[in-house]
């Protein structure tokens, strides 16, 4: 297929060193320009990365007949204001997560997503380990369906970091508990229909820094996650059946360099001395993430996870929010 022409917009440390690297890898993402507020930054990255073209503001890149479609890494609160310019200017936009502080303002993305495609970048569904646990547990080697634990932490205490800012939806939850949301709805192939949380907030920051929540998916399925943005950095993904186990080793930062693994346990031994490796070769998730957004574009295969998907997520992430307030379970 031809490749889809591609814009970043900023030079934001994600984009920078993880998704634009793993884009550039591939013959369907065709990465013409960079742009940020300050011109020098973006020529500065588009040197960097040897990428062609560089513009001094937002809208020159929206402005650009070469692009097709936009990367969206900006912090939370510019999500969909600037999704919805790039969508007005008629390019399809590829948003980093969570796509919106809050599910009603998602919501706003509605109208352009008839237009032009919108997704949500979570880069992990298109990562082989997370297709093989999900074929995996839809075999039914491992019987029933019963629990999923997640952990997910690091530590950043830096104050003038976008993750320690209240006012633009910094915090653990909307950061990384996200990735939990989306682990669950993905194995169990269902929405959960009610949530209960538990929140520690930084004095000085006001954002949540340690949150851990029950997760309701009906039937007896329940899910719990601990995510953590001052704590060992450490990540984990438990997933429990009647007949077995899958433990995904490097469930979300999976590295582009390196095989990653996952473990099978049909649990007659402690300490994974009955489990049975799964190794998968090196791929880049970014890359995957690019390729299947820009097979979108050409109209070759439909978006797995579309506008629909990403307001889901967020209607999730809101009544883990209110959970806090109301101290009790709240419906999704």
């Amino acid at each position: 297929m031809q490749p889809v022409r591609w814009g970043i917009l900023s030079t934001a440390r994600i984009g920078r060193t993880k998704v634009v690297p793993g884009m550039m890898k591939s013959p369907l993402c065709d990465v013409v320009a960079v742009a940020s507020r300050e011109e020098g930054a973006a020529r500065a990255m588009a040197a960097e990365l040897g990428i062609p073209g560089a513009h001094g503001s937002y809208e020159a890149l929206f402005a650009d007949p070469e692009i097709e479609a936009i990367y969206n890494p900006l912090p939370n609160h510019l999500h969909v204001p600037m999704t919805l310019a790039a969508a007005a200017a008629g390019k399809h936009v590829l948003c980093e997560k969570p796509i919106a502080i809050t599910a009603d303002e998602a919501e706003e993305l509605r109208k352009a997503s008839k237009q032009v495609l919108i997704a949500e970048a979570f880069m992990v569904r298109h990562h082989p380990q997370w297709h093989r646990a999900r074929e995996i547990i839809q075999s039914g080697e491992i019987g029933e369906l019963r629990a999923i634990q997640v952990l997910f932490a690091y530590f950043n205490s830096d104050p003038t970091n976008i993750r320690n800012k209240a006012d633009i939806g910094g915090g653990g939850l909307l950061d990384i508990g996200c990735y939990a949301v989306v682990a669950g709805r993905y194995f169990f192939d269902v929405d959960p229909v009610r949530a209960v949380t538990l929140m520690d907030r930084d004095p000085a920051f006001g954002v949540d820094r340690t949150t851990s929540a029950l997760m309701d998916f009906g039937g007896g399925r329940q899910m719990t996650f601990t995510v953590s943005t001052q704590s060992v950095p450490y990540q984990r993904v438990q997933i429990l059946g009647t007949k077995g186990r899958i433990e995904i080793e490097i469930p979300f930062n999976a590295p582009p360099d390196i095989p990653t693994r996952i473990f099978v346990d049909e649990g007659t031994a402690h300490a994974n001395r009955s489990a049975r490796a799964i190794e998968f070769p090196v791929v880049d998730q970014y890359r995957l993430q690019g390729e299947a957004f820009s097979r979108a574009v050409r109209g070759i295969e439909p978006l797995a996870y579309g506008l629909e998907d990403a307001v889901m997520n967020m209607r999730i992430l809101d009544a883990l929010r209110r959970s806090e307030g109301s101290e009790a379970w709240e419906r999704v």
